[in-house]
Order: structure tokens, then C-alpha cells, then sequence
């Protein structure tokens, strides 16, 4: 039975992903693991909520839980969902672990229509430095994988992201950088602040 969650138990990306969804929302959780988020946006939404996730492991937890989650691949069962089926689809912390990440956006902005986004960001300035002083890929609590383990392959950027959603012209409603401390800053026009100073960004997007 998943332990009940209460608005200072989920992850600090997670908790401003929630504060952007309307409550009463059709929800896709892409990637979802044990269901923490959309637990969370059933209790405190009130939200209709669906996920998709890899792991037998992370199902197993969502369907104890009482979620509808399905185990998926979100590089390739993307293009099995209609059309504008959900309010607002959710990635968070995974875009960087997809094989295709472009494809995947156009995907979940052909799902929903919302979707919101989370990713570590690759540009800030503890990355840069330990790159330059230890010539290593740097682990923290954000980026916890050695470099030999870790399920990041498509290593990005904010102003990287920015620039990709300008291509699909895919319009960004709201952005925020997250700093080490879960202090959120809202991404502005310029972007060297935020690629510079936030540890992760999470954003709100439409076509």
C-alpha cells in the first residue's frame, strides 16, 4: 500500500509539476515509476489519471496502489495513443533517457494538449566546473549515475531545450529552473541565468 502523500513528500520538480495542472485534469504520467505524482494528483486534484511506465517493478507498485498504469515503452508506444486524449501529458526526469527524444515530445504534444516537462540540466555551473577542474562526469543528487550506469544518454541543456521547441515551434507557456535548494525561478526570455544557475527545469508547453 503506498504510504499517503502529503504536499512535502514528493520530489520538489514533482511538487511544481502538480501545482500546474487544473484539478479535475485527464493525466498521462510518462515514466511514471511507483506512481508518486499521480497519487498525488488524485488526492490533492482530484485528477483522472493514467500512466505509463518500463519497469515491472514500477507497475507492480502502481497497480498495489490503485493507479491505472500499463507497462510501456514511451519511445515506442507513444504513437498508439489518439489524439488529443489527455489534458496535459507529464515526462518528467526521462527525456534525457529516451532514444528519441525529439520524437517523443511531438508525441506527447499530440496526446495532450499540454504537456509538461522536467529534466536535469546538463549547462549549470557545478557540471561546467567539475568537467574543467576533474575531467570526470560529475555524480550528484540530481545526475546520481556513474558515468558507465547511468540511463542519460541525450545529455541537454535549458537554453539546448529552449532552442528544440523553437524548431517544433512548440510554445512554452511557463518555464522554471529548480536550484540545488528546490528554490524555483521562472525562465525568462534570456536564458544564460537559468542554464547557468538551474540544477533542473521544469516547463509547461502546447503546440
Amino acid at each position: 500500500m503506498m504510504k499517503e502523500p502529503d504536499r512535502k513528500s514528493i520530489r520538489v520538480d514533482l511538487q511544481v509539476i502538480a501545482d500546474l495542472i487544473k484539478p479535475g485534469s485527464r493525466v498521462l504520467d510518462v515514466g511514471c515509476g511507483n506512481g508518486v505524482l499521480l497519487d498525488y494528483l488524485a488526492q490533492f486534484k482530484q485528477v483522472d489519471g493514467r500512466g505509463i511506465e518500463l519497469s515491472s517493478e514500477g507497475v507492480n507498485a502502481c497497480v498495489s496502489a490503485g493507479l491505472s498504469v500499463i507497462q510501456g515503452d514511451a519511445d515506442t508506444d507513444l504513437k498508439d495513443y489518439p489524439d488529443q486524449a489527455f489534458d496535459y501529458v507529464v515526462l518528467s526526469q526521462t527525456l534525457q533517457a529516451m532514444v528519441a527524444p525529439r520524437a517523443v515530445l511531438e508525441h506527447l504534444l499530440r496526446i495532450g494538449r499540454r504537456a509538461i516537462i522536467s529534466f536535469p540540466n546538463f549547462g549549470h555551473w557545478r557540471v561546467r566546473l567539475h568537467l574543467a577542474l576533474k575531467g570526470r562526469m560529475p555524480v550528484s543528487d540530481t545526475l546520481p549515475y556513474q558515468w558507465y550506469e547511468t540511463p542519460n544518454i541525450h545529455f541537454c541543456t535549458i537554453k539546448d531545450f529552449a532552442v528544440l521547441c523553437e524548431e517544433l515551434d512548440i510554445t512554452i507557456e511557463r518555464g522554471q529552473s529548480l536550484a540545488r535548494a528546490g528554490a524555483a525561478r521562472r525562465i525568462g526570455s534570456t536564458l544564460a541565468w537559468a542554464n547557468l544557475f538551474g540544477e533542473q527545469a521544469v516547463y509547461l508547453l502546447r503546440k
